[in-house]
């Protein structure tokens, strides 16, 4: 097990970054990395995979929520994205590589590998060894998680020496309609933790209450949560969640 870095447990998360789309920074954009950096925050972002193998900062599988394309990202080469622009801005779609080469160690960085198998199974690789080959030559306090486990083992396998954890909820039928509930149930137990060798876990911040964040909290486990958006909720979390994903407000600093 690698520990998270403690700044992972100390800077506030902002949510793809401290985004802004009335101001021009969207999501995941670079003006969002780069204006958490100048506010003081960490950062978390999403990978996704483009069809020519490169890893891209992006949260959703289609480009139509975010962009006047539309279509899958994993049909369009990375050169293509980078050229799509994001909504109601000058912003482009980054590759994780143009998104490391920008924060160059500035924050913590928390990135999560989307599932790319689409029911959560074992069917992955190329993103985990395109986000793991980024990552060689950086220097600076970064953190790699997914919902899938299996993306996390190969993570693993490919990174070891990168700390490592599981993106966590309770996993209810409305939020999942495509996941057997076989696997849901899997998933919500948190049993892949120990075997992953991970040393955190980032919960749905409605659920923090449940048994099984308390046990592994117990057992030593750094427990982050997403996705808070008020400094109420954020007063809540903290009575268990050692540190917050948040968007939408500004959380206060640590002096």
């Amino acid at each position: 097990m690698n520990p998270i870095a403690p700044e992972f447990l100390t800077t506030p998360l902002a949510h793809r970054g401290y985004h802004d789309a009335a101001a021009g920074r969207p999501e995941n954009s670079l003006a969002a990395l780069e204006a958490a950096i100048v506010a003081g925050y960490g950062i978390e972002l999403d990978v996704q995979l483009s069809s020519d193998g490169h890893a891209k900062v992006f949260h959703d599988y289609h480009l139509d929520r975010l962009t006047d394309e539309k279509g899958p990202v994993s049909t369009r080469t990375a050169a293509d994205l980078r050229q799509i622009k994001l909504k109601n801005s000058t912003e482009t779609i980054p590759t994780f590589s143009q998104a490391l080469a920008h924060v160059a160690g500035r924050a913590p960085l928390l990135i999560e590998i989307k599932d790319q198998d689409g029911v959560m199974g074992a069917n992955v690789g190329p993103l985990e060894k395109a986000v793991a080959d980024a990552l060689v030559a950086y220097r600076g306090p970064v953190a790699v998680m997914s919902f899938n486990p299996h993306a996390v083992r190969e993570f693993a396998r490919l990174s070891p020496n990168t700390p490592r954890g599981l993106t966590t909820s309770s996993f209810p039928v409305a939020d999942w309609p495509l996941l057997p509930a076989k696997t849901r149930a899997h998933l919500r137990l948190i049993e892949d933790y120990q075997p992953l060798g991970a040393s955190f876990i980032s919960h749905h911040a409605g659920d923090l209450g449940s048994a099984r964040v308390q046990e592994l909290k117990s057992e030593g486990a750094a427990v982050l949560c997403w996705t808070v958006r008020s400094q109420k909720a954020e007063d809540t979390a903290r009575k268990i969640a050692d540190n917050i994903t948040f968007e939408g407000y500004a959380p206060t600093l640590d002096p």
